[in-house]
Protein backbone atom coordinates (compact mmCIF):
# COMPACT_ATOMS: atom_id res chain seq x y z
CA UNK A 1 0.00 0.00 0.00
CA UNK A 2 1.64 3.18 -1.07
CA UNK A 3 1.84 6.70 0.62
CA UNK A 4 -0.70 9.04 0.16
CA UNK A 5 1.43 12.09 1.21
CA UNK A 6 5.13 12.76 0.78
CA UNK A 7 7.55 14.49 2.66
CA UNK A 8 7.73 17.41 -0.46
CA UNK A 9 3.67 18.01 0.35
CA UNK A 10 4.15 18.40 4.04
CA UNK A 11 6.55 21.03 3.76
CA UNK A 12 4.76 23.15 1.30
CA UNK A 13 2.13 23.58 4.34
CA UNK A 14 1.41 27.43 5.01
CA UNK A 15 3.39 28.76 8.23
CA UNK A 16 1.72 30.95 10.55
CA UNK A 17 3.51 34.35 10.66
CA UNK A 18 2.07 35.25 13.58
CA UNK A 19 4.48 35.80 16.87
CA UNK A 20 3.63 34.20 20.22
CA UNK A 21 4.61 37.02 22.99
CA UNK A 22 4.77 36.48 26.79
CA UNK A 23 2.61 38.92 28.52
CA UNK A 24 3.26 40.16 32.13
CA UNK A 25 1.15 42.13 33.80
CA UNK A 26 1.80 43.38 37.39
CA UNK A 27 -0.92 44.42 39.99
CA UNK A 28 -1.68 44.93 43.43
CA UNK A 29 -3.95 43.53 45.88
CA UNK A 30 -5.87 44.57 48.65
CA UNK A 31 -2.63 43.95 51.24
CA UNK A 32 -0.73 45.58 49.53
CA UNK A 33 1.28 42.92 47.44
CA UNK A 34 2.68 42.78 43.92
CA UNK A 35 1.22 39.74 41.95
CA UNK A 36 1.83 38.72 38.71
CA UNK A 37 0.04 37.41 35.67
CA UNK A 38 1.43 36.39 32.68
CA UNK A 39 0.18 35.14 29.44
CA UNK A 40 1.37 34.18 25.99
CA UNK A 41 -0.92 35.79 23.22
CA UNK A 42 -0.41 35.66 19.54
CA UNK A 43 -0.11 38.78 17.67
CA UNK A 44 0.34 39.52 14.14
CA UNK A 45 3.12 42.63 14.38
CA UNK A 46 5.55 43.42 17.53
CA UNK A 47 3.61 47.03 16.89
CA UNK A 48 0.50 45.71 18.30
CA UNK A 49 2.08 44.65 21.77
CA UNK A 50 1.37 48.15 23.35
CA UNK A 51 -2.24 47.40 23.04
CA UNK A 52 -2.44 43.84 24.52
CA UNK A 53 -4.98 43.90 27.72
CA UNK A 54 -4.87 41.23 29.59
CA UNK A 55 -7.01 40.73 33.21
CA UNK A 56 -6.81 38.90 36.27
Amino acid sequence: MAKTQTFGDKSKKVKDTSLNVKVIKGYRTDKGTTKYVTRFVKVADVAQVDKIDISK
